[in-house]
């Protein structure tokens, strides 16, 4: 880390949770700078901005970030940094997703601040956090680290970083939809736009974009942006009505931008 800095992100819609949080890790966690966000494309912003980012604490109620893909995404897009999610859900399902997404630790907003920072340890010292209320739901058939189990880094990170042998997140509910911004960002690839094209179109950062374009690969299935383009010229879940037609009238996708 730079100097030895600790630099943390928190990303929460409640500015109140954000000061909370802040407080969490810099009075209990030894963190120096705390950078705050506020929606996913902020959390994308300031994750490309700071490499020295050490852990990113992220709210799973901002637009975009229930999605598997979108976890999933940040997660290889940035693999040196700690990932966990602060959600109010229970739901076994959306747990697991998340997990299964690669992120370090997924706790609960109902914490108390004592648990919160045990937790938050666990996950700073190369452990992955799993709330206790799964196994209360019902019994697991899936086989998941235990809770406050501290691990080496190693171990941790052949556990958690995806790889190529993990099933794909395909778009078959409601949870693996494309948000607003990466089905603008797909329309833009459609036309045959290139990354610093559509970066400028819609005002956002290169890096920014290319985090986008690897969630709208794994919701498609595809490694390449002219599959992509072809798959997302195809009526696909959640597409705005109209769309189709609207982009009838403007150029094929080139494949000469890459």
């Amino acid at each position: 880390m730079n100097g030895g800095k600790r630099v943390g992100l928190v990303a929460d819609h409640d500015p109140y949770f954000r000061v909370a949080a802040a407080a969490i890790l810099t009075q209990q966690l030894g963190f120096s700078d705390l950078i705050e966000a506020s929606s996913l494309d902020d959390v994308l912003e300031r994750l490309t901005e700071n490499e020295e980012i050490e852990a990113a604490l992220l709210d799973l109620t901002m637009p975009g970030m229930r999605t598997p893909t979108n976890l999933r995404a940040i997660r290889e897009c940035f693999p040196r940094a700690r990932i966990a999610v602060i959600a109010t859900s229970t739901s076994r399902q959306e747990i697991l997703s998340a997990l299964e997404a690669g992120i370090h630790g997924y706790m609960l907003k109902s914490l108390p601040v004592s648990d919160l920072v045990k937790a938050l340890r666990t996950v700073l010292e190369g452990g992955i956090y799993v709330p206790p209320c799964l196994a209360d739901i019902s019994p697991s058939v899936i086989e998941m680290p235990s809770p406050l189990t501290p691990r080496s880094d190693a171990t941790a990170a052949s556990e958690t970083v995806p790889s190529a042998s993990l099933p794909v997140v395909r778009s078959t509910g409601q949870v693996h939809t494309l948000t607003a911004r990466q089905r603008d960002v797909l329309d833009l690839l459609v036309q045959g736009k290139s990354n610093k094209e559509i970066a400028l179109a819609l005002k956002l950062g290169e890096g920014t974009v290319k985090i986008h374009m690897a969630a709208i690969f794994r919701y498609f299935g595809v490694n390449n942006r002219a599959a992509a383009a072809v798959a997302g010229a195809r009526p696909y879940p959640n597409r705005p009505r109209g769309v189709l037609l609207a982009e009838s009238t403007e150029r094929p996708y080139d494949q000469s931008h890459h």
